[in-house]
């Protein structure tokens, strides 16, 4: 699994000490942005829709495509637009703004809320490359039995309809790398939320959470 580890991380020495790694910039925070391109493998550009949720705010759109723009090519990609709450129809309305369509979807990726028909998912992955998953509605405290049925119902879905799981991304789920789903990558804050606390070492705690990986296959979950 592919492991980006969220910004902003401050002292800005301690974020150079993890350079190699695998970064997420977000929209809503972007001041480490130049320096992750610069050290980093890959970057993966989120479009802010948590914060912007969470705040009550809304997303600027224009604002965040001029962002990416200069830097949206392989091995970054970005986050696509995403309603969370929202339905279908909100949801596949803003897709439709996404300016490099011609590109062949290979810069970016959709965000499937958990609280959506599972058809949803597979018309999402039959368009794109790789589909993020993000937390909503009912289903937006990971910590549940709640939310781990419905991903054991979602990957279920997934290997029965493909044979096996398609690229999928876990928005704010690098914790859960130990567990049974087998995301291709996932993002979270950890390291720089917490690493001052538990570390002091930004890298430290860096490398023990890109050493745990889950499994490589599905095996039918606890709730099948």
């Amino acid at each position: 699994m592919i492991h980006y580890h969220g910004t902003p991380i401050s002292p800005r020495t301690q974020l150079l000490k993890m350079g190699g790694r695998n970064f997420c910039v977000s929209f809503a925070a972007p001041q480490d942005f130049k320096t992750c391109l610069a050290i980093g493998q890959t970057v993966m550009l989120d479009n802010g829709a948590f914060s912007v949720f969470t705040k009550g705010k809304t997303l600027d759109l224009d604002g965040y495509y001029a962002w990416i723009e200069p830097v949206l090519a392989p091995p970054h990609w970005a986050v696509m637009p995403d309603a969370i709450g929202g339905d279908v129809e909100a949801q596949h309305k803003l897709l439709q703004t996404w300016p490099w369509r011609t590109l062949g979807y290979d810069n970016c990726a959709p965000v499937f809320h958990l609280h959506m028909p599972i058809t949803y998912l597979f018309f999402l992955c039959n368009a794109y490359r790789k589909v993020c998953l993000g937390s909503s509605a009912e289903f937006w405290d990971t910590s549940t039995v709640m939310w781990e049925r419905r991903m054991d119902d979602i990957f279920n879905a997934l290997v029965n309809h493909y044979g096996r799981v398609p690229w999928i991304h876990g928005l704010r789920m690098l914790g859960k790398a130990d567990n049974r789903w087998p995301l291709a990558s996932a993002d979270s804050t950890n390291v720089a939320q917490n690493f001052k606390r538990d570390t002091g070492c930004a890298e430290c705690k860096a490398d023990t959470i890109d050493r745990i990986n889950p499994t490589p296959a599905w095996q039918g979950g606890l709730f099948a």
